[in-house]
């Protein structure tokens, strides 16, 4: 009797959750001058998400990115362009160092922009 093929299967899923980043030796304040460098926390990601929903998304959800959105207007609004775009419009609101912007266009391509070499 022959052997069945090996099969694996797999299925990715999300969650939520919620969780602090703290040291309950240390007081509110102390524990609040601890994000940086020193615990690898880059950015608050929910000042991340507030930067993009308000320099990008509102204003592009929705939009005809040829002729509604004025600061598009005139480029070629390739996944490559909106890259680039969108690096321009996060890069002065967020802590200096290495910032990357991938824009998807399907669940196969996308483009990135970033200053690293």
């Amino acid at each position: 009797m022959t052997q069945p093929p090996t099969v694996r299967v797999a299925r990715r899923e999300g969650f939520n959750a919620a969780h602090q980043l703290c040291n309950p030796a240390l007081s509110p304040e102390e524990n609040r001058r601890l994000f940086g460098p020193r615990t690898g926390y880059v950015v608050d990601l929910k000042r991340l998400s507030d930067i993009m929903s308000e320099r990008i998304i509102r204003q592009v959800d929705h939009c005809n990115l040829n002729t509604d959105v004025p600061w598009l207007v005139g480029h070629i609004p390739t996944a490559e362009n909106l890259a680039v775009a969108f690096w321009e419009r996060l890069r002065p609101e967020l802590p200096t160092g290495s910032l990357r912007v991938r824009v998807w266009e399907t669940e196969k391509n996308w483009a990135e922009y970033s200053t690293e070499r």
